[in-house]
């Protein structure tokens, strides 16, 4: 299937926002084995928008067309798509319902611009949005199916997820049902990963199990795609591919599917009635601030210190000064790391070089403690080496 994503606005075309709308887009339909064949930015101009649904009713199979649904004179979509299929637009009283009722909810008075948003093609089917007053549509034009989306990210998001991936798949042809199965490591770089990880979609014969990867530094998202015709037919070819990428990546899975590192530290301190205190340098509260907002995390997280001047440190701990000592580095394109875990049954520390530029690098720490700390509440190695660093 040839899908196209056409995202539109002039804030978008100018620069003037960054387009994070098709980068989600694009990455979960490939989730679901559904590739992007073109992207297109329109801004808000007629006749420029009309051609580009024409032109993309006649090479696509399916569009995604993004923002434009909004109730001001800008938005443009309902009326360029009713132009391109050469159908009237007509006011859905059922929507138009839907909509007083969200304001009324809301003790908000409904302004009359917002009429707009209810004048749909006639051959609309709508695309539910149950948390927004931008109808989502879906219609024909030319040869594909076109779905019509708010702009609204959390909006966009639901409706993708919701509404029109089950319609692509079933458009597709796909049959029974995908489920996508996701690690999280820290640690090894993409090439590494995909080495370690060479031949397990073989382990399911029939190309049922598609492997991939999405790198966001310092970790690594691997992605297992499983098609079968039940959910008992997925879990059944899972099973050895779920086993065999834990037994290859080992200690470096931090967490998988929703769980991120930050949040698998919280829930190892609490299953152990733990609690936690941050004394950071290098890394200016960045530790903390991965853990300190989390909800529960105000039942273990106990204090967060910053500071540059040792004795400063010590002052605020109540130690000898002598015990905390030596100039705090500065980092260019590289630095010594050191970290150190501090528990009522012992101490481990680990030193570690990692190379870049200086944010590079304090990423890296941030990651490198988090890690660290995830390694030592789940009884692993925390001196095992990484990738990213040098001795």
């Amino acid at each position: 299937m040839r899908i196209e994503i056409i995202c539109t606005g002039d804030e978008v075309l100018t620069g003037k926002i960054i387009n994070t709308n098709f980068s989600y887009m694009a990455q979960k339909l490939e989730d679901f084995g559904l590739s992007v064949s073109w992207g297109t930015i329109v801004g808000d101009d007629r006749e420029e928008l009309l051609a580009a649904f024409r032109l993309s009713g006649e090479r696509a199979d399916a569009v995604i067309v993004n923002g434009g649904l909004g109730p001001t004179i800008d938005d443009l979509s309902q009326e360029i798509a009713a132009l391109a299929a050469g159908v009237q637009l007509v006011l859905n009283e059922d929507w138009l319902q839907r909509m007083e009722d969200f304001f009324r909810r809301r003790n908000r008075v409904m302004s009359a611009n917002n009429r707009k948003q209810a004048m749909l093609p006639t051959t609309a089917e709508i695309l539910d949005n149950p948390i927004g007053t931008a109808c989502g549509f879906a219609m024909d034009i030319g040869r594909a199916r076109f779905f019509f989306t708010p702009g609204v990210p959390r909006e966009l998001f639901r409706m993708l997820e919701e509404q029109i991936i089950p319609r692509l798949l079933a458009r597709g042809g796909t049959p029974g049902v995908i489920h996508l199965k996701r690690f999280h490591s820290y640690g090894l770089g993409e090439s590494h990963v995909d080495q370690l990880l060479s031949g397990v979609e073989e382990l399911v014969p029939g190309g049922s199990i598609k492997l991939g990867f999405r790198t966001h530094y310092p970790q690594i998202e691997t992605k297992l795609t499983i098609r079968g015709i039940d959910q008992d037919d997925i879990a059944r070819k899972l099973a050895p591919v779920e086993a065999e990428v834990r037994k290859r990546l080992g200690n470096f899975i931090l967490g998988e599917d929703e769980q991120k590192l930050e949040g698998v530290v919280l829930d190892a301190l609490a299953a152990r009635s733990g609690s936690l205190a941050v004394v950071e340098t290098f890394t200016g509260g960045q530790i903390a601030a991965r853990i300190a907002h989390l909800p529960g995390a105000e039942k273990v997280f106990r204090r967060g210190l910053v500071a540059r001047d040792p004795a400063e440190i010590a002052n605020a701990l109540g130690l000898d000064g002598g015990l905390i000592s030596g100039e705090l580095s500065r980092v260019d394109f590289g630095g010594s790391i050191h970290l150190a875990i501090a528990a009522p049954d012992g101490v481990e520390s680990r030193r570690s070089r990692i190379y870049g530029g200086r944010d590079w690098v304090r990423l890296g720490a941030v990651e490198l403690g988090l890690d660290c700390l995830r390694r030592y509440l789940q009884g692993l190695p925390v001196t095992e080496r990484t990738d990213f660093e040098r001795v």
